[in-house]
């Protein structure tokens, strides 16, 4: 079993920045994939970024030029620096690995963007 557990979230002012962390314990061998996934109330999880473990990343076109995805493959920690911030970024933010093909899941960080 791999164990995630993200932090970071929190209210935030449209155009401000928070970084996500998510650290992964448990039986880790080698990750494949860390990444970060969002759910709004009313809409189905979506991808936000991934990265591979050798650096190639996947990120969603709405994130562009604003959220960075980074990672420790020593700490088994996956980053999101999201800057820029707007409302309709809004969502509970979900940490997600891949290892062996089993999927994991963090419980989820809410990141609320209001004035």
């Amino acid at each position: 079993q791999v164990h995630l557990v993200e932090s970071g979230g929190g209210l935030v002012q449209p155009g401000g920045s928070l970084r996500l962390s998510c650290p992964a314990s448990g039986s880790i061998f080698s990750i494949l994939t860390m990444g970060w996934y969002r759910q709004a109330p009313g809409k189905q999880r979506e991808l936000v970024a991934i990265i591979m473990a050798g650096g190639t990343i996947n990120q969603a076109d709405s994130v562009k030029g604003r959220f960075t995805i980074s990672r420790d493959n020593a700490k088994n920690t996956v980053y999101l620096q999201m800057n820029s911030l707007k409302p309709e970024d809004t969502a509970v933010y979900y940490c997600n690995a891949v290892q062996f093909g089993r999927v994991y899941w963090g419980q989820g960080t809410q990141v609320t963007v209001s004035s």
